[in-house]
């Protein structure tokens, strides 16, 4: 595609939009602020890759002290095991045949591979799959309250453990939650009984991984886990500032785009329409806030047009041809709508970054 990526030094007026622009010194802060909590509370983190997909980014967060990647998807793990990643945790029930053989593909050259899985039709297929020479991790995922994947009590993780342990090609590597917003009370109890059975059956439950950028300053609040999981928290996003997990000033992904229509005082429209923007709301009535310029609201997305409600906007908002930043209210999707990324400091271009795995969703 013959699109004109910028040159580090660029300025960012210079640079075509729509684009998504990272911030360097937010970017690093928020890696940093995050590392060192879970550091204070004696805790491994593992940062969830969905949010970037890109690998420079991941090895800022593993140099910084990450255990280990977070992946959702086998084809996603792979790009990283390529870029050179021998941590990498799956937290999805991969099932098929095609799936498992990349799968047992993954394993032969990723030193520590670890997935999940919520049933014995999942652990079937795995079983089938993986021998002894060279056995495959795998972790129970456990709903403690979120009511997407897992089992439902302790017990039936038990049970579901003693047949991970039973098969030659697998090693059962402990337990996995995603936890509902709020839910640190409920995944303790949970893990701690869970922890409790398995020890009575004489089965060894080394990881206990819990996740969420929602709870994420939370974490401490379930000592027995010794992981957490958490993505958004490297770019953050309106979401996040509405959690109060972080303020504007945290935010490093904003979305550049340009001023293309002035049709009435009321309304201005961006050339950042859904192809550019997530339509997720997150609990929002609009589809993204524009830095700088309070009250103004993305109100509805066609392909290519964003449209902005700048009735309220307490300033006076740029003319045609004028730039401007939207904040997302989900940057994890932003990022899957893009092949590259342009990162800058103080508003001048550092480098331009491959999303290596974009569109990994199987």
């Amino acid at each position: 595609m013959n699109y004109p990526w910028p040159e580090p030094g660029t300025p960012l007026d210079e640079v075509a939009t729509p684009m998504p622009v990272i911030d360097e010194t937010r970017l690093a802060a928020n890696i940093a602020r995050v590392q060192a909590y879970c550091e204070s509370h004696g805790k491994a983190f593992r940062p969830h890759i969905k949010t970037h997909k890109i690998a420079a980014v991941a090895r800022q967060q593993v140099e910084a002290g990450a255990v280990g990647l977070n992946c959702q998807k086998v084809t996603e793990a792979e790009v990283f095991a390529d870029a050179g990643f021998d941590d990498i945790l799956i937290t999805y029930n991969i099932l098929g045949a095609a799936k498992l053989a990349r799968l047992k593909a993954l394993n032969a050259r990723v030193a520590k591979l670890a997935v999940v899985a919520d049933s014995e039709t999942t652990v079937a297929g795995l079983a089938a799959t993986f021998d002894a020479s060279r056995p495959l991790t795998v972790l129970i995922e456990c709903d403690t309250g979120a009511k997407r994947c897992g089992v439902q009590s302790p017990e039936a993780a038990v049970a579901l453990a003693a047949k991970i342990a039973a098969a030659p090609g697998l090693t059962f590597g402990g337990i996995m939650t995603y936890p509902a917003t709020g839910g640190a009370e409920q995944v303790e109890a949970f893990m701690a009984k869970t922890m409790t059975l398995l020890a009575d059956k004489g089965i060894d439950c080394p990881v206990r991984s819990s996740g969420g950028s929602p709870d994420l300053f939370f974490a401490h609040l379930v000592p027995s886990a010794t992981e957490h999981r958490a993505g958004t928290y490297v770019y953050n996003d309106r979401s996040m500032v509405r959690a109060g997990h972080c303020t504007n000033d945290d935010l490093a992904m904003h979305i550049l785009a340009t001023v293309v229509s002035r049709p009435a005082p009321d309304r201005a429209v961006l050339d950042s329409g859904s192809k550019a923007l997530t339509s997720d709301l997150l609990g929002f009535s609009d589809y993204g806030s524009i830095a700088g310029y309070e009250g103004a609201k993305v109100v509805s997305l066609s392909e290519e047009h964003a449209v902005v409600d700048i009735s309220a906007c307490t300033t006076p908002f740029p003319e045609i041809g004028e730039q401007v930043k939207v904040v997302p209210n989900h940057t994890c999707v932003v990022t899957n709508l893009f092949d590259r990324m342009v990162f800058h400091k103080d508003g001048v271009v550092t480098r331009v970054e491959n999303v290596d795995a974009r569109g990994t969703v199987w």
